[in-house]
């Protein structure tokens, strides 16, 4: 194997592992957060996560140090509005829609990406994936609620503007300086938007907790994401993000005793398959990182 080929495969196993590490965190995070889900509701943990993960990464990553270019700038801004739309569609989605329908819908963004960026076999596994998600998720057992697909649909968009942004930003600074500014900007949307229906329902209790839950959402798998991007294209990451409901049901049949259908199993492997071949296709030349801290 020479040296190139052994660099790439090697840009490969790091990239993927950090997208598989940070579904792990973001279903892990989810899970923790059901009980306080129930005391300030899906719109409150929301705003909980995003504003405590700013205040971290504005201290981990101190935005202030690096020289910023206005179209690097508005990147990350725009990123930071992605961020809390997917976020807020999704939440306002499954309030009215199954989970799994929720789910099928939203994962059409990454999907998007795979088809329209990805070339030759990454698009037939990006197909291969979107047949494992609906096995996995079997929207049509669900209601159909028109206002939820439109807020799915939303979501969707904007978790497919969030994988580009999400490179384009990772490309043009180093470190996690890129989340140290789009996150704040996803925080105050998300305080503009349910701010004042959920302040109420804060205590110091809660509001210390948050800090745990946003390590575990959004910080860790946001920053996974990033570094994987470096490494990854992303039509191959957006197919490798179709494992998550995969893991989901993992976790559930280990954890929860959750026992998978005939059609969740087909769905696990399909995926799998799916992550697996657009993994092995996945690793992009090495980018310049423009912007350093002074």
């Amino acid at each position: 194997m020479t040296p190139l080929s052994t660099h790439t495969s090697n840009a490969v196993g790091t990239g993927t592992a950090m997208a598989v590490g940070a579904m792990c965190a973001v279903q892990l995070g989810l899970a923790a957060s059901v009980d306080l889900s129930a005391q300030v509701g899906a719109e409150g943990v929301a705003w909980l996560r995003l504003s405590w993960a700013a205040i971290i990464l504005l201290a981990l990553a101190r935005p202030w140090r690096t020289r910023w270019n206005r179209s690097t700038l508005i990147v990350c801004v725009l990123l930071g509005v992605v961020t809390a739309g997917m976020t807020m569609f999704f939440m306002a989605a499954v309030e009215t829609l199954p989970l799994g329908t929720a789910s099928a819908l939203e994962f059409l963004g990454p999907l998007s990406v795979s088809v329209f960026q990805g070339r030759g076999k990454v698009r037939l596994w990006a197909l291969v994936a979107v047949a494992g998600v609906l096995a996995l998720t079997e929207p049509w057992r669900g209601a159909i609620e028109l206002t939820g697909i439109l807020f799915a649909l939303g979501a969707a968009l904007c978790w497919a503007c969030y994988i580009v942004l999400t490179q384009r930003a990772g490309d043009s600074v180093e470190g996690l300086r890129p989340l140290a500014v789009s996150m704040p900007v996803a925080a105050l949307v998300a305080t503009f938007t349910v701010g004042p229906s959920v302040f109420g329902r804060m205590d110091m209790g809660i509001l210390l907790l948050g800090i745990g839950l946003a390590v575990l959402l959004p910080v860790l798998p946001f920053s996974l994401e990033l570094m994987a991007l470096r490494r990854l294209n992303a039509a191959s990451f957006g197919t490798l993000m179709s494992l998550e409901p995969a893991i989901a049901a993992i976790i559930g049949a280990t954890i929860l005793a959750q026992i998978p259908r005939v059609s969740a199993v087909v769905g696990i492997i399909l995926v799998v398959s799916a992550g697996v071949g657009a993994a092995r296709m996945g690793a992009r030349p090495a980018q310049p990182v423009l912007q350093t801290a002074t």
